[in-house]
């Protein structure tokens, strides 16, 4: 019954309840996305192999369901993503936030996603992850590398039409903080 809670409790919070979502986890390789999906699924954290086929997990509970898509990050699954754009809700792009040597390759994944005529509508939740591990660069840090500096603002704003929502939260998957913020966010621009 406490795991039957603790998502119920987790989904509302996140206001995800009563919607419909079809959400696509991105990101280059070892970024989180599966640790991510894992405890979004059944709240364990689990080692996980490299992703090399695309997965998919439908969270229900109630009236709520939450359809799940993680692709993988790896360059040969890379060119899988676009396959995926069809009729998708938002995306959620995880950056390992502790490797900024790979914040270059990461912002060039991004900005083709960014571009992507099929997702111009689509909000983005950008989540930086592992900022447990010390020596992590800043929120700042990772939004200028990634060319994120203007946002949508991390509280519920009214946007004029055709303005993407777009937003940057910090986390830790493994220490359980700062995504909730992130999806919170999110359900303000799901449909």
């Amino acid at each position: 019954m406490f795991l039957f809670d603790w998502i119920w409790n987790m989904l509302s919070f996140l206001g995800l309840y009563n919607k419909n979502a079809k959400i696509l986890f991105l990101g280059l390789d070892n970024a989180g996305k599966t640790t991510l999906l894992g405890v979004l699924k059944d709240g364990r954290l689990s080692q996980n192999r490299p992703t090399f086929h695309p997965t998919s997990e439908e969270l229900s509970m109630g009236n709520i369901k939450f359809r799940t898509y993680d692709l993988g990050g790896h360059e040969t699954a890379r060119r899988l993503w676009r396959d995926y754009y069809t009729s998708v809700d938002a995306i959620v792009y995880l950056v390992d936030s502790s490797a900024p040597e790979r914040f270059e390759e990461s912002k060039r994944e991004l900005d083709a996603l960014l571009s992507s005529d099929e997702l111009s509508n689509v909000p983005f939740l950008v989540l930086g992850n592992k900022i447990d591990v010390p020596g992590t660069p800043s929120e700042e840090k990772l939004r200028a590398s990634l060319g994120l500096t203007q946002t949508t603002g991390k509280g519920k704003v009214t946007l004029n039409p055709g303005v993407r929502p777009i937003e940057v939260f910090m986390c830790s998957v493994v220490r359980r903080y700062g995504y909730g913020d992130g999806f919170k966010w999110l359900s303000f621009y799901l449909s």
